[in-house]
């Protein structure tokens, strides 16, 4: 478990960081970038692997919290972690949008119950099929 932990957070860091560089690279190309800055783009990497490399993948694959404990869990971290990310990314687009921070909470709550039941849904059919493949 903790070797696959592992790789998921060192997976979900490398990609982040190379997904934030191309971005600053797209719609920032022409402004010089402090050096300072480029610690901002390692907190945003390690916001999003401790969120998504670790957290969600021990919440929703080891940890056996009934299914309203990790969705609310998850949907706290999630909104948490990514007003996090926008402020280190741009202090003032954080500033336009932290009013809507109750409203991205209930929003996130939603759509992870909706995908919860949707993959319950889809592993309970798999899990169907295998047992049947077996009993064959």
């Amino acid at each position: 478990m903790i070797k696959q932990l592992q790789h998921s957070f060192f997976q979900v860091f490398t990609a982040t960081t190379l997904w934030v560089t191309l971005l600053l690279t797209l719609f920032y190309h022409d402004q010089s970038i402090q050096m300072g800055y480029l610690w901002n783009v390692a907190g945003i990497s390690l916001i999003a692997a401790v969120l998504f490399g670790g957290m969600y993948n021990a919440l929703w694959n080891h940890f056996t919290l009934k299914p309203i404990w990790n969705i609310i869990i998850s949907s706290t971290c999630n909104i948490i972690g990514g007003m996090a990310i926008l402020w280190l990314f741009s202090s003032k687009m954080f500033e336009w949008i932290a009013p809507w921070f109750p409203a991205m909470w209930l929003l996130s709550i939603v759509l992870h119950v909706i995908a919860f039941y949707f993959y319950a849904k889809i592993d309970s059919r798999k899990k169907a099929e295998e047992l049947n493949d077996i009993l064959k």
